[in-house]
């Protein structure tokens, strides 16, 4: 049975390494909000690097999610001092279970505060796509399909919350998936 694929691109407002108390507090979130996420139903595995620091997104060994990759819009630093980016790459057996753990507890209590970290690019924030069974997608394949929804709206290829397909390319939804739902990761 295929699984989703969800990859997520936003630009921080500040460098990942600032020291300013803002990130701090964006890096304290963000890793409770991975411990809980991994906890939830239907949630297979998330792109980790074998080496991580932090900053240091580009040089990591990403191992079978392979090599670390932005879209083309992104245009601040790519150095561990400079890099101003926040990206996941996650795997779930649907839809349903990833609304569930986006709209839900501290993910949703994040997602209340993204404009305090993440600037207003204009640009899609996040891109789901079926993948086959066994198959780990890559930094570059959600790079891909962030950019193909940016240039050609949703397909069965690169989709939201909102307009969403079942693996066989069919149109499908979610209840509680709608435009505000659409625009909040």
């Amino acid at each position: 049975m295929p699984h989703l694929a969800l990859y997520t691109f936003g630009v921080l407002k500040s460098p990942l390494a600032d020291p300013a108390p803002l990130t701090r507090e964006f890096y304290d979130i963000g890793e409770a909000v991975y411990r809980r996420i991994s906890q939830q139903s239907g949630y297979l595995g998330h792109a980790e690097a074998a080496d991580a620091g932090r900053g240091g997104l580009f040089e990591a060994d990403w191992g079978a999610w392979g090599e670390f990759a932005v879209p083309t819009w992104y245009g601040k630093g790519r150095t561990p001092e400079t890099a101003a980016l926040a990206a996941t790459l996650s795997l779930w057996t649907d839809l349903r279970h990833a609304f569930d753990a986006v709209h839900t507890g501290l993910h949703r209590e994040a997602l209340s505060r993204r404009y305090d970290w993440f600037e207003r690019t204009g640009q899609p924030n996040h891109v789901f796509w079926w993948v086959p069974d066994g198959v780990t997608p890559t930094w570059r394949d959600g790079v891909s399909r962030l950019e193909h929804l940016q240039e050609h709206g949703t397909t069965p290829d690169a989709f939201t919350f909102h307009h969403s397909f079942a693996p066989d390319g069919t149109p499908d939804s979610i209840r509680g998936a709608g435009p505000k739902s659409d625009r909040a990761h």
